[in-house]
């Protein structure tokens, strides 16, 4: 059976969409999602920076947590407070961690923000393979 992953942030935008763009690179057998607490649209930052690393993410969109299946959540990972304390209780999800990253949302529009959309990435593209490890090779992940 397939597990089922969920990437939560605020907009849905930047940070969980990023997340679920390495999930579905590094989580094969997993199905990978994100969502928001709103849904915001998905940044051109987002997708250029994710593209610099060869992940397209032009296909996915913004959504929000009623739009994803609930009852078929596996593993829970929250990207901002905002997200942790809006998250709902997911029925099947047994397992959940935090991952408390900057939204680079705040730095459109300055002359560094593709720094800190690249600086976000890299954070998120550690985390998510260190995950990924935990899931693919630990007795848990199984």
């Amino acid at each position: 059976m397939t597990k089922t992953i969920v990437f939560i942030c605020t907009g849905n935008a930047c940070r969980s969409q990023m997340a679920e763009g390495f999930g579905k690179r590094m989580l094969p057998g997993w199905r990978v999602l994100s969502a928001g607490t709103i849904a915001s649209g998905v940044h051109e930052s987002a997708i250029k920076v994710m593209g610099e690393e060869g992940i397209d993410i032009t296909d996915q969109y913004s959504k929000t947590l009623g739009d994803v299946p609930v009852d078929e959540i596996d593993y829970v990972v929250t990207l901002c407070g905002d997200a942790r304390e809006r998250c709902p209780v997911f029925p099947k999800a047994v397992k959940n961690e935090h991952w408390p990253i900057d939204d680079p949302i705040y730095a459109t529009g300055s002359d560094r923000e593709m720094d800190e959309f690249r600086r976000v990435r890299d954070d998120i593209g550690t985390r998510m393979g260190q995950l990924a490890k935990k899931l693919t090779e630990g007795p848990r992940g199984r």
